[in-house]
C-alpha cells in the first residue's frame, strides 16, 4: 500500500444533534473512533479537508492515520454518511486498527482488458458489473487497495462469481461463500447488448395498430 493518508482530528466536546449542526456550518465534520478494547472516541475533522482526501477512492482500503494532537491512531473507515444532495460529509465513523489483529474491509473491484474481452471484442456483448466492491478480513499489513478481476478470457453469457475470485495473499472473503450456493453472488457477467433482438425475431416488421 504505497498510498497513505492523514487526516488531522480533533476531541468534539458537546455532542448531540443541534451541537453538530453548528459544527457543520463551521466547516466540522463529527467523526467517531471506537474498538481495539478502548472507549470511543467523538472527534471533529475539517470537512474542505476531507473532501479533497476522498478523491482518491482508496481512502476507502487504507489504514488511515489519525493525528491527535500529540499522538496518533490507526484507523480504517467502517461508515461514512454524505449530504443527501450536496458533496459534503454528515459523520464518519472509524475502526481503530491493532496490527496482529484481523479487521474486516470494503474493497474496490478493478476490472481489467474489459474493452478486449472475449465476449466484447469477438462477440458483440456488453460488461454487467453486478458488485463494485467486496468485503474482505486480514491484518491491517496485508489490506490490498484494490483486488483486480481479469476479465480477458469471459465469453458471451459467462459469469464470475464470488467464490471465483482470486484473492491476494492472507485475505480472505468476510462470509464464507460455498461455489453454487445462493450466497454465491454474481460480480461481473457479458451479456448480449440491447436493442435489435426483438425486431429481428419479430422479422422487422411493426406491430398491428
Amino acid at each position: 500500500m504505497s498510498t497513505t493518508f492523514e487526516l488531522k482530528a480533533d476531541p468534539r466536546g458537546k455532542l448531540g444533534k443541534g451541537a453538530s449542526r453548528r459544527l457543520r456550518r463551521a466547516g466540522k465534520v463529527p467523526a467517531i473512533l471506537y474498538g481495539g478494547g478502548q472507549d470511543p472516541m467523538p472527534l471533529l475533522l475539517d470537512q474542505l479537508d476531507l473532501m479533497n482526501q476522498f478523491k482518491n477512492e482508496a481512502i476507502y482500503s487504507h489504514v488511515l492515520t489519525l493525528n491527535l494532537g500529540d499522538r496518533t491512531e490507526q484507523a480504517v473507515l467502517r461508515d461514512v454518511q454524505r449530504h443527501p444532495f450536496k458533496s459534503t460529509f454528515l459523520h464518519l465513523d472509524f475502526l481503530r486498527v491493532i496490527a496482529d489483529r484481523k479487521l474486516r474491509a470494503h474493497v474496490p473491484l478493478h476490472f481489467a482488458n474489459e474493452t478486449t474481452a472475449r465476449g466484447v471484442k469477438l462477440q458483440g456483448g456488453v460488461i454487467n458489473r453486478a458488485l463494485i466492491e467486496i468485503e474482505i478480513e486480514c491484518l491491517p499489513g496485508d489490506l490490498p487497495e484494490f483486488i483486480e478481476i481479469d476479465l480477458a478470457n469471459l465469453g458471451l453469457g459467462d459469469t464470475i462469481h464470488l467464490s471465483e475470485i482470486e484473492l491476494p495473499a492472507n485475505v480472505a472473503l468476510a462470509s464464507h461463500v460455498d461455489p453454487g450456493s445462493e450466497t454465491d453472488a454474481i460480480v461481473v457477467s457479458i451479456q448480449h447488448a440491447h436493442g435489435g433482438g426483438e425486431e429481428e425475431a419479430a422479422g422487422g416488421e411493426p406491430a398491428a395498430g
